[in-house]
């Protein structure tokens, strides 16, 4: 006589998870409770540890010094509720966890009565207060494998060399060659005469408009040539319209650009409403 195997539903395989993993979807025993551990030096808070019923307060302050870095000869542990108040305000070394019934969710507070303390005044949190190394030029230049080292011997050997091309190289690309800066101090004349105060404008990269405040040439801080001052309607600038210290007209940081006349179309440009451009120029400053 055979007997078959009794058939097992899906709704028994999620009772039966339900039973062994508990509420959290981890393994626990009956006596583990979850509890969070705050410290009176640190913001940072241990979220849900894992801690036996039964294991005695010092036990408890051992595990927990492991966490929070504090001497458990030096630990006061507090008991808080759910909602941060204090349900016990002095835990007991001989008693054992459990006496205090804890809950899930429930916090173990720290607080660190060792004035010396490495924990205190936030040095295991604040990294400001850490003394940093700071080396001297002149100590940096008596090394020898260092980039300041290397990027010398590379302009040594090629003055026009940049990391950009030294990337590049590395991946097997060729950049374009760099436009080396005009001589002429007329450069763009033809274009700037196109190109009238007050007018409204657009300028390229991205269509970014705005109104013309300045043109003109020889300006301090530009290379030669002829460059136009621009404030655009959204925050797409570099500057407030000061160039090189001296300021040639007047509008928000950040608002104010100076580009080369052949980048300006004027005309009837009305502000735009559709967000601001990311788009870059290597000809505006």
């Amino acid at each position: 006589m055979t007997t078959s195997a009794p058939f097992i539903t899906k709704e028994d395989v999620v009772m039966l998870k339900d039973y062994v993993m508990g509420s959290t979807g981890q393994n626990r025993a009956e006596s583990t409770v979850l509890l969070h551990v705050s410290h009176s030096n640190l913001q940072a808070k241990f979220f849900e540890l894992r801690l036996d019923m039964h294991m005695s307060i010092e036990q408890l302050k051992v595990k927990l010094s492991f966490h929070v870095g504090t001497n458990p000869s030096a630990q006061v542990l507090q008991l808080l509720d759910d909602k941060g108040s204090v349900l016990c305000p002095f835990l007991e070394d001989g008693r054992k966890l459990g006496y205090y019934s804890p809950h899930d969710g429930y916090t173990i507070h720290v607080v660190d009565t060792d004035p010396a303390s490495a924990s205190a005044g936030g040095w295991l949190e604040d990294v400001s207060l850490v003394d940093k190394y700071r080396m001297s030029d002149e100590e940096y230049n008596k090394r020898e494998n260092t980039y300041r080292r290397w990027k010398e011997g590379k302009l040594k050997e090629d003055p026009t060399w940049t990391l950009e091309k030294e990337m590049a190289k590395k991946r097997g690309v060729e950049l374009p060659p760099t436009k080396a800066p005009t001589t002429d101090p007329e450069y763009m004349a033809a274009e700037a005469s196109s190109v009238t105060v007050g007018a409204r404008c657009s300028v390229d990269p991205g269509d970014r408009r705005g109104e013309v405040m300045f043109v003109g040439k020889d300006v301090a801080g530009l290379p030669l040539g002829w460059w136009v001052g621009v404030k655009y309607d959204e925050p797409l600038g570099k500057n407030d319209g000061t160039v090189g210290g001296v300021r040639r007209f007047t509008c928000p940081p950040g608002y104010g650009g100076f580009v080369r006349p052949d980048k300006v179309k004027c005309g009837d440009f009305p502000p735009l409403d559709d967000g601001l451009s990311d788009l870059d120029s290597g000809d505006e400053i």
